[in-house]
């Protein structure tokens, strides 16, 4: 049985040193040195599709997991269904579910319950910082000082996903290559 360690950054920009970390001293911790997998992702937690999830749902239900660790909550998920669900088919399977800073361990009727109340904050959190940011959009178009983002701006040329897809990569090891997330090397390609 393996202890999966989830780590999710939304940006490209974004690194995970800091979710590893504190993952890492748990670990320690509870005294645990083998039989650790990491499973990494840089995109959204506004829906599920993303590549190292899908591989630890995979393990999860193919019962070679007793154990999943995440640096917050909101890492794995920051839609309150998609959270839940996820976190409910988890314990389901008998699965335990830890929390690292928030100092949480879900399993069970109890751990379902505690889960939906932080995901539906999660998710009122996530929805405030929209609202604040598409008011703030507004009043700088009717200042007459928003730009939006610039058009075209990329942190590879499209390119070399091309290249790398031609070569016989998958969308995954491309992006995983270049630094980007999927989406960025479905568009790229898109575009070539």
């Amino acid at each position: 049985m393996t202890i999966a360690c989830y780590l999710r950054v939304s940006t490209i920009g974004q690194n995970e040193v800091g979710q590893r970390r504190e993952i890492q001293k748990w670990l320690e911790g509870h005294q645990i040195t083998t039989g650790v997998r990491w499973y990494t992702d840089k995109d959204t937690g506004d829906n599920l599709d993303r590549p190292a999830f899908h591989a630890l749902q995979k393990e999860v239900f193919a019962g070679e997991v007793q154990t999943v660790v995440i640096w917050k909550l909101d890492r794995l998920s920051r839609s309150l269904r998609d959270g839940v669900n996820t976190l409910g088919e988890w314990c389901e399977q008998g699965i335990r579910v830890v929390s690292v800073t928030q100092q949480l361990d879900f399993k069970g009727a109890m751990g379902k319950m505690m889960a939906a109340l932080l995901f539906g904050l999660a998710e009122i959190e996530q929805e405030t910082r929209r609202e604040r940011q598409r008011v703030g959009i507004e009043a700088a178009k009717e200042r007459g000082t928003y730009k939006g983002r610039r058009s075209g701006t990329t942190k590879v040329k499209p390119k070399r996903a091309k290249t790398l897809q031609e070569r016989g990569l998958s969308h995954a090891e491309i992006a995983n290559s270049l630094g980007v997330s999927r989406r960025t090397i479905l568009r790229y390609l898109a575009t070539c």
